[in-house]
């Protein structure tokens, strides 16, 4: 395993734009390439509960044309400069993400300025925009293993926090293109706005360049958001079919805690490699499913652990049992030797994300939002290599996985643990 100082240190810059948009930089030499990442301070979190999914229409409308650009010149542009983007909702934000090659930075941030500032939101097309989150939604809802996540988390998180960012068919149906453009016009907004860039550019010319761009962008009141109870319901989802999918959650701690690391570590012995415990336990030694797996899934106050397994409906109540126990088990605390085989695992991930433009925009993004500062490769490599098994252990003791919340989709119900 590379030790932490073979983990190239670079140096993070910060600017703050008077508006109280955020922007971040990575800049290094190593690279033909640079990426950057805005996170618009929206999610489905402030959805009206009659128009659930109308964050992510939004996200697909500021794209249909922007500035002076129609849509199918929009698109063009950003062919041409060879940019590959991604965009994605979530609780708290939404994400617009891009690479290319360096020269090209400029005259993309210049793209996406009007993208976020000045989208057109045309009416012809909201029918158009309204079909693509209709077939996210019936993909989902196509896809059982999707299905039973998004109970999972429903029944995990506190409402709107445990919604899906698809939202559903009636919230479609209900939102308008009045609806739209105000929604827009209160949550596309510079205060809480994070631009995070990484690769190769000069950081003095950047910040000029984004305060040409979005420096006169007046801020706006930020949307309040209203919190109400976990909606429990049934455990049991009915599906025909001849499988069945198990998911169990309980809480643990979010990224900006100072165990997370711990916790995302504890969780790693579970899931993310074929030693892992899930795998072995529950797939290799007893065949029980196709696939199992744990994650840790944080947002900015709380935090889940979300475990899932899909097997066939006759050894479903078994393949429950025995993931239950395992995690039950690593009350028992982990072992050096585990440990050692999560640290390689981790170190590679590092080493590849250092490689990545587009990875590492992501990150230190995450990390402000969390953090509200930006830890370096070589800080986050430190802090691995410096985890002992003792440290986790003592996590899982002050924080032994309990509060267990169930969920399982199939032709049958299946009989719960009874949480411990």
């Amino acid at each position: 395993m590379p030790p932490a100082s073979q983990v190239q240190q670079r140096s993070a810059c910060t600017h703050q734009l008077a508006n109280g948009m955020v922007l971040l930089g990575e800049p290094t030499d190593a690279v033909q390439s640079a990426a950057f990442s805005f996170l618009a301070p929206n999610g489905y979190s402030k959805e009206p509960a009659n128009q659930l999914g109308l964050t992510s229409l939004v996200c697909d409308m500021v794209l249909r044309g922007a500035g002076s650009r129609d849509s199918r010149a929009l698109i063009n542009d950003l062919e041409v400069l060879g940019i590959e983007r991604g965009e994605s909702v979530g609780a708290s934000q939404t994400s617009f993400s891009a690479a290319t090659i360096a020269s090209n930075l400029e005259e993309g941030l210049s793209i996406y300025a009007d993208i976020l500032r000045r989208p057109h939101l045309p009416d012809e097309q909201l029918d158009a925009g309204k079909l693509v989150c209709l077939q996210e939604i019936r993909g989902a809802e196509d896809e059982p293993s999707q299905q039973l996540l998004i109970e999972l988390r429903r029944r995990s998180y506190p409402a709107p926090w445990g919604r899906t960012s698809h939202g559903d068919e009636s919230g479609i149906a209900n939102c308008t293109s009045e609806n739209v453009r105000e929604y827009w016009k209160q949550t596309y907004q510079p205060n809480g706005a994070i631009l995070a860039v990484a690769g190769k550019f000069d950081w003095q010319r950047l910040v000029e360049h984004v305060e040409s761009l979005f420096g006169d962008w007046q801020p706006a009141e930020l949307l309040p958001i209203s919190e109400s109870k976990v909606e429990i319901g049934p455990a049991h989802v009915s599906c025909e079919s001849n499988q069945c999918h198990i998911g169990i959650a309980f809480p643990s701690v979010p990224y900006r805690d100072p165990q997370y690391l711990r916790a995302w570590a504890a969780v790693g012995v579970l899931s993310g490699g074929m030693s892992s415990r899930l795998f072995t336990e529950v797939r290799e030694k007893r065949g029980l499913c196709y696939t199992v797996s744990a994650s840790l899934q944080t947002q900015r106050d709380r935090a889940r652990v979300l475990c899932y397994a899909g097997t066939t409906t006759e050894r479903a109540q078994e393949t429950l049992d025995v993931t239950f126990a395992e995690l039950l088990r690593l009350r028992d605390g982990v072992t050096s030797g585990e440990l050692n085989r999560l640290k390689a695992r981790i170190k590679s991930g590092l080493i590849m994300q250092q490689e990545s433009t587009s990875a590492r925009s992501s990150v230190i993004a995450r990390d402000w939002y969390h953090l509200g500062r930006i830890r370096s490769l070589e800080e986050v490599g430190r802090l691995i290599d410096e985890l002992t098994s003792e440290d986790i252990n003592e996590f899982i003791e002050e924080h032994p996985p309990s509060d267990f919340v169930f969920s399982t989709l199939g032709p049958a119900s299946l009989e719960l643990p009874e949480a411990e």
